[in-house]
C-alpha cells in the first residue's frame, strides 16, 4: 500500500555526514558495502549520472501562522502579532515586516553566497522554488533580495521556472502582482481540503472562504501556471468528502493538482495521538479506495498522472520536482533544506541556531556545504529505482544497465516476473510499446538475450501498480543488498 509523504522528495533522504573536501572536484565510488554483482558490473558511465552543475535550487522559507497537526517539517511559528487584533487567518497589506523573517533571510542570503561551487560550467538555474513553511508570509522585497542574490552567484535564466507555495489567508491580490513582478511564475496553493471541518481538525490556519478568496486572487493576477495541494487519509474524512473536495478542486481548474496521502509522523500532535490505520484515520484499504478515486476523477478530467503523487494538464508538469524525479542534482538553501549535488544528499540543520552556526562555519571554510566526498554505489541504485518507479515514465532500463551491469537488470526483471503477469509492472519497448507478458517471461528466462535491448521501460501500473510500491521497491533493494 502506497503511503506518501506530504514532504517534498529533497526531504525524504537521509542528509550524509560532512566532509572536509568539495565533492565536484573529485569523488570517489565506496564499492565495500555494495552487493558483489554491483560492484562487478559498475561502469564508468556511473559518474555521469551526477556529473554535471546543478541548474535547479530549492530555497526553504520556514515561517508558518501555526504548526498543523500532522507537520514535522523544519518550522519557525510566529502565531498572530500581539500588536494587532486581527485573527491570525487574515491577511493584511502592509503589515509591518516581522524581524524574525528579515533576520532569517539575512542568514539564508549568506549561505547562497558562501556557496562557491567551482564547477567547470556554470549554467543558470532553470528552475526555484520557495517551498516551507509558508513562503507567502514573506514579503515581496525580501524575496527580491533571495532572487537577486540567487542571480549573482549563479545566474538566473530569463525563463525560469519560479514556484513559491502559497497558503489561503497569507497574501492578497497586490501582493501577489509584487511576486509575479519579481519572477514568481508558478503558485504552488495549500488548499488541502474544501470541508472546514477537515482543515480545523488539521489545524490549518485557513478555512473554506480564505480558499475561495485565494482562487479568486490566482485568477484575477492572471497567474498562469498554479497547482493546488491535496491531502487524503485524514482523520473522520469519508470518501464522499474525498469526491466532493476533488470535485471542487477540478472546478477550480488549476493547471496541476498534488495529491498525498497523509503520513503520520512521530512527534506531530496527530503521531501524539493517532495510530495509522485505525479510527479515526482510514483504513488501509479505505487509503486505497482514495488513490484510486483521485486517479480516476483527475485522469477523466483531463490531467496527466505523471508522478505517484502529481497530476497537470499538458504543458504543466512541474519543472523543478522533475529534476527529482529524475535523480537531477539540485542545490538547496535553508533551514533542514537537503541539497543532490555529485550523487550526494546533503542535509541542513533543523534547528536555527545549529542552521546560525552552519552558516558561519561555511563562511569560514569549516565546513563543507555538499556532504561526504564519497558516493555510496547501493545508494545511487536505489535512488534511481525509487525515483524511477514514481514516476509514469518508469525505470529505463538500458541506462541502468550501462551503469550497474546486464546481472543486476536481469536479476531485477526476475523479481518483478510474477508482478509483470498480474499487471502491476508494465513493461514497454523503446516506442513505449507494451511487452506483453509471456514475451518478458521467454526473454528474461534467456541468459544470452540482453532483456534491455528489448524492454527500454518498467512502469508501474495506474492505479494498482502504484499502490504496491512500496513492496516493489522493497523486492529491488533486495536484489541491491542480498
Amino acid at each position: 500500500m502506497l503511503k506518501t509523504t506530504i514532504s517534498p522528495i529533497f526531504s525524504s533522504f537521509t542528509g550524509k555526514p560532512k566532509a572536509s573536501r568539495l565533492i565536484f572536484k573529485a569523488f570517489n565510488v565506496v564499492l565495500e558495502d555494495t552487493p558483489p554483482s554491483v560492484r562487478r558490473n559498475a561502469s564508468t558511465n556511473l559518474t555521469t549520472l551526477h556529473q554535471g552543475t546543478p541548474t535547479s535550487a530549492y530555497v526553504h522559507l520556514p515561517f508558518c501562522r501555526k504548526r498543523c497537526h500532522y507537520c514535522d517539517f523544519p518550522i519557525l511559528a510566529l502565531g498572530s502579532s500581539s500588536s494587532s487584533s486581527t485573527p491570525s487567518n487574515v491577511y493584511m497589506e502592509g503589515k509591518a515586516d516581522d524581524p524574525r523573517i528579515t533576520n532569517y533571510v539575512n542568514l539564508l542570503v549568506r549561505e547562497i553566497k558562501a556557496t562557491r561551487t567551482g564547477f567547470d560550467t556554470n549554467p543558470k538555474l532553470e528552475t526555484v522554488f520557495f517551498g516551507g513553511g509558508t513562503p507567502s508570509l514573506v514579503p515581496p522585497k525580501l524575496v527580491s533580495l533571495i532572487l537577486e542574490t540567487l542571480n549573482l552567484n549563479f545566474g538566473l535564466s530569463t525563463d525560469a521556472e519560479i514556484s513559491m507555495e502559497m497558503d489561503p489567508g497569507t497574501f492578497g491580490a497586490q501582493k501577489l502582482k509584487e511576486l509575479m513582478e519579481l519572477g514568481v511564475n508558478r503558485v504552488s496553493l495549500g488548499v488541502q481540503a474544501f470541508q472546514d471541518e477537515l482543515l480545523k481538525a488539521c489545524g490549518r490556519a485557513h478555512g473554506v472562504s480564505e480558499v475561495y478568496e485565494a482562487i479568486e486572487f490566482v485568477k484575477e493576477c492572471g497567474v498562469e501556471n498554479w497547482s493546488m495541494d491535496l491531502i487524503s487519509s485524514l482523520p473522520h474524512q469519508t470518501l464522499e468528502m474525498w469526491e466532493e473536495s476533488l470535485r471542487l478542486a477540478i472546478e477550480s481548474q488549476p493547471n496541476h493538482v498534488s495529491v498525498y496521502d497523509l503520513q503520520v509522523e512521530q512527534g506531530t500532535k496527530f503521531g501524539n495521538v493517532y495510530t495509522p490505520g485505525q479510527f479515526p484515520l482510514p483504513s488501509e484499504t479505505q487509503s486505497a479506495e482514495f488513490y484510486k478515486t483521485a486517479s480516476s476523477m483527475l485522469r477523466a478530467a483531463g490531467y496527466e498522472h505523471y508522478e505517484v503523487s502529481s497530476y497537470s494538464k499538458d504543458g504543466f508538469k512541474c519543472k523543478h520536482n522533475l529534476i527529482y524525479w529524475k535523480n537531477k542534482p539540485f542545490y538547496a538553501f535553508g533551514l533542514g533544506s537537503a541539497s543532490y549535488v555529485g550523487g550526494l544528499r546533503f542535509s541542513r540543520p533543523r534547528k536555527l541556531k545549529e542552521y546560525t552556526n552552519y552558516v558561519a562555519d561555511l563562511e569560514n571554510g569549516a565546513v563543507n556545504w555538499c556532504g561526504n566526498g564519497n558516493v555510496d554505489l547501493k545508494d545511487v541504485a536505489t535512488d534511481i529505482i525509487m525515483l524511477s518507479f514514481r514516476t509514469s515514465k518508469g525505470l529505463e532500463l538500458k541506462e541502468f544497465g550501462e551503469a550497474f551491469g546486464r546481472d543486476v537488470v536481469n536479476s531485477i526483471c526476475k523479481v518483478y516476473e510474477r508482478y509483470v503477469e498480474s499487471g502491476h509492472i508494465v513493461c514497454l519497448d523503446d516506442i513505449r510499446r507494451e511487452v506483453m507478458s509471456d514475451e518478458f517471461k521467454t526473454l528474461i528466462a534467456n541468459d544470452e538475450v540482453k532483456i534491455e535491448n528489448h524492454v527500454r521501460y518498467l512502469r508501474l501500473k495506474d492505479p494498482d501498480g502504484f499502490l504496491l510500491s512500496n513492496e516493489l521497491i522493497s523486492l529491488a533493494f533486495g536484489v541491491l543488498s542480498p
